[in-house]
Parts: C-alpha cells; structure tokens; sequence
C-alpha cells in the first residue's frame, strides 16, 4: 500500500469543480489545534469570501457516540465532520454518515485512490511519529526500541491513551517488523506481547489524549520522548522549540470529510467538501501544517522544502507504514475495552 500511496501522490491531474451560490452557515467539526488554523487559512476563510456561507468552526477528539446520538436523536447539528478512518467506516456501516455523491465534489480519479470512499474524502494523509525534546535528549533515539529504553534515555515518556497507535509500537520496540505488526497484533500471543512491552514502560509513562499535549508536554520538559502528531510537533519547531521527529516506525493515515447523516445543510456541506478538496486549498493547507493532500494536483507547485517535510515524502516513508483500518475495524472494540482495563490498573 505505501508504494501505491507514494505513487500516486506524487502523479498529477487537475480537477476542479466550482463554488455555488450562498447558503447558511455550516458548521464545520475537526480535530482542533494546529490543524484548525491551518484549515481556517486554507478552506474556511477562502471559502466564506467565496460562496457567502460563513463556516462555523468546533472541534472535538474524535468522539463518535456524540455523532451517533444527533444521528439518533434527529437533532444533526454538525455539517461538516473530520474523521478518522476506523471510525469512518464503522459509521457508514451503522448508517452515521450520508454516502457521498461524487459529482458533488470532484473527480474520484484526481484524488490518491485511498482517499475515496463510499462515505467520506480524504482530506489528507497525516502521521503518529515519535518526537523528542532535543534539549533534554543528548543522543538523539532513531527506534521505538529507543523509546523504550530507559537506561539509555532517561526520563518519562508520553503515549497516546487509546490502544491504537500505541499497541502497534510497543511491538515494534520488541523488535516486531513494521510488516509483520498488524499479523502479529491479531493473534492472542500477539497482544499478550504488546501488553507485556506496555508493562515494562508503564512507570515512565505520562498518557496524553489531545493532539495539542505531546508538543506541550515536551516543551515543558515534564517527557523526554512521545508519540505525537508530525503536524503538532512541526507547529511546536514554529514557534521555536527545539523539537525533532523521528519518522522510522511511523504510522501514517487519512483524515477524512463527511457529512453527518440528515444534516438540514446538506448541499452546505458538500459545497465546502468540493471547495476544500481543490488543488489549490489544499496546497495552502499543507504549507501551513505539514500533511499532505490527497488532491494529486496539490503536489505540482508545491514548495520544494514543504514537500520534503509532509508524511508522504519519500525519504519520510522509509520505515513507515500504513494504520490498516480494516484491523481496528474488525479488532478495535476489543483492544480499547482490554486496554482501558489495563491502563487504569
């Protein structure tokens, strides 16, 4: 899947559909920090010059009973949602999000083909990377085995509190191949593994839960090391802290649009979907926050230094791999359940 991703992001075609008339506002919901900006910069201020409708910007992390209960209750009141792609498609399954019209948006075949589903568009490709504060860390690490290793690298560590993500590098850090995670994780002796390697770090963990936390965490100097957002981290190096991301052993993924089953602002919605899906919007975003568009067009034109610095580069894959959605899908509800009971032990 990485050579397919790589390949066609860094192939071009041009699509573009147009922006209609005014409507009321919509209310656009994402995962807030960083990426909000970047996404007011980029789509909701272009896009209210643009069209006439204003966009109304919340957030939230992720919560899907909150979506599920509007859906349920007939009281939707978010336009516009971003999601993350295990809850993508176990909403569309359970009816949570309107299947998508296309001829609404764009031309499925300009866009990286991972990026279109029956449910939502890819906004962009994005990675959980490990960071470090280089001011406390004297020997830069280069491994989740790093990570992991204390003697070596003193100091508290932050994972992100969810069993996704941080499984996936716990078994990395005991010497699992980036290949071989996802097989591994879905045998009974696999996650006895991952849970053992989690006891071994569990005194030195500092568990975070927004995305905003890794880069203040290490900032302040309360952890030496953490998962963390690249786009978080590369916010943080903006505003002057000294730190730095290792990309071997990242885990990379979509953040996707959808529209939330029987929004009253439906036609809203996909007007600001088709907009934010452009080439150029796109371009704007990913040199604001480093992830990359998932419009192939985007690339072309694209800051050679931005490029060099998003998910997708190619230097940034080596060692890298996909989240495979079809296994948290299948396997996710188990492994929160048993790791909530772990982590709150």
């Amino acid at each position: 899947m990485k050579t397919r991703l790589l390949a066609s992001i860094i192939a071009g075609f041009a699509g573009i559909a147009t922006v209609g008339i005014a409507y009321a506002d919509v209310t656009v919901i994402s995962f807030g920090g960083a990426s909000q900006k970047a996404q007011d910069k980029a789509y909701y201020q272009p896009f209210a010059t643009a069209s006439g409708t204003k966009v109304v910007a919340g957030e939230y992390n992720g919560e899907q009973a909150k979506i599920k209960a509007m859906v349920e209750a007939k009281n939707v009141n978010w336009d516009v949602v971003e999601v993350e792609s295990p809850e993508l498609v176990r909403g569309c399954e359970e009816g949570l999000y309107e299947k998508l019209d296309y001829a609404k948006i764009g031309n499925k075949a300009d866009f990286v083909p991972e990026a279109v589903t029956e449910c939502g568009i890819g906004t962009f490709v994005w990675s959980t990377v490990l960071a470090y504060n280089a001011d406390k860390v004297k020997t830069a690490p280069t491994s989740w085995a790093d990570f992991w290793d204390v003697k070596k690298f003193p100091g508290k560590r932050s994972l992100r509190k969810g069993a996704k993500y941080t499984l996936e590098f716990a078994l990395l850090a005991d010497g699992v191949k980036p290949a071989d995670v996802y097989k591994v994780l879905a045998t009974k002796e696999g996650v006895n593994r991952a849970f053992a390697k989690l006891d071994q770090l569990k005194p030195n963990i500092q568990w975070w839960e927004a995305g905003a936390q890794p880069p203040q965490l290490l900032a302040a100097g309360d952890v030496v090391m953490s998962s963390a957002y690249n786009g978080r981290i590369a916010a943080a190096q903006k505003e002057g802290k000294n730190l730095k991301v290792v990309w071997n052993g990242s885990i990379y993924d979509f953040d996707f649009w959808a529209i939330p089953k029987g929004t009253p602002q439906k036609e809203a919605a996909y007007k600001f979907i088709q907009f934010a899906s452009k080439p150029e919007n796109q371009r704007i975003y990913s040199g604001e926050i480093p992830y990359g568009p998932t419009n192939k067009a985007a690339v072309g034109g694209m800051d050679a230094k931005v490029a060099a610095g998003l998910p997708t580069a190619p230097a940034n894959l080596n060692g890298a791999f996909a989240t495979s959605t079809q296994f948290w899908v299948e396997y996710g509800e188990d492994l929160e359940q048993r790791f909530n009971a772990w982590a709150a032990r």
